[in-house]
């Protein structure tokens, strides 16, 4: 079986690793891989590979980085490839028709939700964002729509209330490898039929912006909590944190936890106000009328590395008193 991989960020080399693997068992190869241009990243700016380029040239494998996708020219080049199947894993582009009819058997993308929820680019962030206490990935063949065709395979998997969606992309970039090694042949032998989405259960999950991470103190304990997994590690659950002369700083929320035992404070209830501030706990009113407590468990100041809540407290981040929002 001869193939083409598309995809860009860590969470995609597991599944090229996969692709190798298939087709190398059955006598072909993976004969060129497609991921976004080199971009500027860290503090200096410096030009950096993404990760399925650097894990393709490591196994030797050609790697094309086009900057544009519909003028013709990548459709040209995964024709002249005469391949099988191209398997598509958070690429980071919409691919047009003559791209996508230009395998044998087509495309097929692992997408990271149990279709038809979460279409669009931010399956894993949303899902926890919604409070969602299951997910999956599944294999499926691409076509115009935004993630609208038909589905192969799928697996479920449950979400830790507590995790982030750093945390659960990695564990679902090994469960969408271990999907393609079972399915991805018996998809391009014909053996497994699509399952048809059922459009009026869809619902999307639209690329992050960095507002979107903004935290909103006047929901509930565990509304927030959701909201900070699913915003980390990008764009970050951030707030500003405001001094009694009313000057502000952004805070970027790392680790919260909802709180549900009684708190007694010295200051009034008001959603973002801060209750308690000790080498114990921070503890901030939010919800309605800040009736309901949640504990910053870690943070990132402006500037400076995350650490833990008690070392916002002693270097003056955050105290009694202070208003969050």
């Amino acid at each position: 079986m001869r193939a083409v991989f598309m995809g860009t960020p860590e969470f995609a080399v597991p599944s090229l690793d996969a692709l190798v693997e298939v087709c190398r068992a059955r006598g072909g190869d993976v004969v060129g891989v497609v991921c976004q241009p080199d971009r500027p990243a860290g503090r200096g700016l410096q030009l950096t590979a993404p990760p399925v380029k650097v894990r393709a040239q490591a196994l030797g494998l050609e790697v094309l980085q086009p900057t544009k996708v519909r003028d013709g020219s990548l459709a040209r080049w995964v024709s002249g490839k005469q391949v099988d199947v191209a398997l598509v894993v958070a690429y980071g582009r919409i691919l047009p028709k003559d791209v996508l009819a230009a395998p044998r058997a087509g495309c097929l993308n692992v997408h990271a939700s149990l279709l038809p929820r979460y279409r669009g680019a931010a399956p894993i962030a949303w899902a926890i964002v919604r409070g969602e206490r299951e997910t999956g990935v599944g294999l499926m063949r691409m076509e115009e729509g935004l993630d609208t065709g038909g589905v192969y395979a799928e697996r479920r998997v449950a979400i830790d209330p507590d995790e982030t969606a750093a945390e659960l992309s990695q564990r679902l970039s090994l469960v969408a490898a271990d999907l393609v090694r079972e399915s991805l042949a018996d998809v391009v032998a014909g053996k497994l039929p699509a399952r048809p989405q059922d459009d009026a259960q869809a619902t999307l999950a639209p690329i992050l912006k960095k507002e979107d991470g903004v935290v909103d103190w006047s929901l509930p304990a565990r509304r927030i909590h959701d909201h900070v997994r699913g915003m980390n590690p990008w764009p970050g659950a951030t707030t500003r944190v405001f001094a009694e002369d009313g000057t502000g700083r952004n805070l970027k929320l790392q680790r919260t936890r909802p709180f549900e035992e009684p708190v007694v404070a010295a200051v009034e209830r008001a959603p973002g106000v801060v209750l308690v501030a000790d080498k114990h706990h921070v503890l901030v009113a939010c919800g309605t009328g800040g009736a309901e407590t949640i504990e910053i468990v870690e943070g990132q100041p402006e500037g400076k590395k995350a650490q833990p809540a008690r070392d916002l407290v002693s270097g003056r981040v955050l105290a009694v008193g202070r208003r969050l929002g």
